[in-house]
């Protein structure tokens, strides 16, 4: 291999790592925020984004170079670590019971009516869960959810009229009460 060429590799690494460290700047806070609400843990939350962002970054070069959004990329990637990573979590943490402190691993919301509804959003199925924060969290359409997920619109119209039912019911609001509300 010529001197030149292993410079011009070398530029190309260089850009893509700088184009992988300007998208993390921009980018993590909100992966992380959002991958909170998957997870209701921001240590786990942390976790999860960065697998992922370790895994995105060999392959950035295509990635970066595509027609699509990388942001949208990264954050389907994370919802789909947190739907198959709830699964394989017990596989990598082998705790007691005695061992883990009661409450501790959450983040404490700031008043008693968002601390209710955090707990409430934690104990949804986790497509329920994925389907509900993607709308209201991230104002996601149906349909980009649906390709998150990798389901049908009706699919995921049911996780977020479910999840609504459940945290409806769980709150005591009848649904006419609730739709009075928006």
């Amino acid at each position: 291999m010529s001197a030149r060429t292993h410079d011009n590799e070398r530029r190309a690494v260089l850009g893509d790592t700088a184009s992988f460290d300007q998208f993390v700047h921009e980018h993590q806070l909100a992966l992380v925020r959002y991958a909170v609400l998957l997870s209701g843990s921001r240590a786990d939350a942390e976790d999860l984004v960065q697998e992922v962002l370790v895994r995105i970054y060999q392959r950035w070069a295509e990635l970066d170079g595509s027609t699509g959004s990388p942001y949208a990329y990264v954050r389907r990637a994370v919802t789909n670590e947190y739907l198959s990573w709830r699964r394989r979590w017990s596989t990598r943490h082998i705790r007691t019971v005695a061992e883990l402190p009661e409450g501790e691993h959450l983040d404490r919301p700031r008043d008693e009516h968002d601390e209710r509804l955090w707990r409430l959003l934690r104990e949804l199925p986790r497509q329920q869960r994925a389907a509900v924060v993607l709308r209201y969290y991230e104002d996601l359409t149906d349909a980009e959810i649906a390709e998150i997920l990798n389901c049908r619109l009706p699919t995921v119209r049911s996780h977020v009229s479910r999840g609504l039912a459940a945290l409806r019911s769980a709150i005591g609001m009848p649904e006419r009460a609730w739709r009075s509300h928006d």
